[in-house]
């Protein structure tokens, strides 16, 4: 079962965003898409206690400017025992123009301890939560 890229979560892109260039900074960038990846991944394990694992090649398209909105979709690519990984796309909201593209996003579930622990979720599970 295949869950369809979801998009979420938006952000304004602000002149204090910028680099020397005037377009988006990476860093900003990268912050809004792991926070938005741990909160889909909270929601979604149904736990409060995930960490990044892994983000792989990080492919910029397209550059925003301070006025831009962008929307970070999400999708759920595989589950493993106590992992979930992810695939993200950021796009301009008005123009639908890419601007970022990463394939894998991978989280571990944590007991309170700080251990991985088996999130017990299948793609079934998941499937039914994006339906909510």
């Amino acid at each position: 079962m295949v869950l369809l890229m979801k998009y979420l979560t938006r952000k304004w892109v602000k002149p204090e965003d910028l680099n020397p260039n005037g377009s988006l900074f990476g860093g900003s960038l990268l912050k809004w898409i792991d926070e938005e990846a741990a909160i889909y991944t909270i929601t979604m394990l149904e736990s409060p206690y995930v960490v990044t694992k892994l983000m792989s090649e990080i492919d910029f398209i397209s550059s925003a400017r301070a006025g831009d909105i962008l929307e970070m979709g999400m999708k759920v690519k595989k589950l493993g025992r106590s992992s979930i990984t992810l695939k993200c796309e950021v796009r301009n909201i008005m123009t639908h123009h890419t601007i970022v593209k990463i394939e894998e996003i991978v989280f571990v579930n944590l007991d309170s301890s700080g251990f991985p622990l088996a999130h017990g979720m299948r793609l079934d599970d998941l499937h039914s939560k994006e339906e909510d």
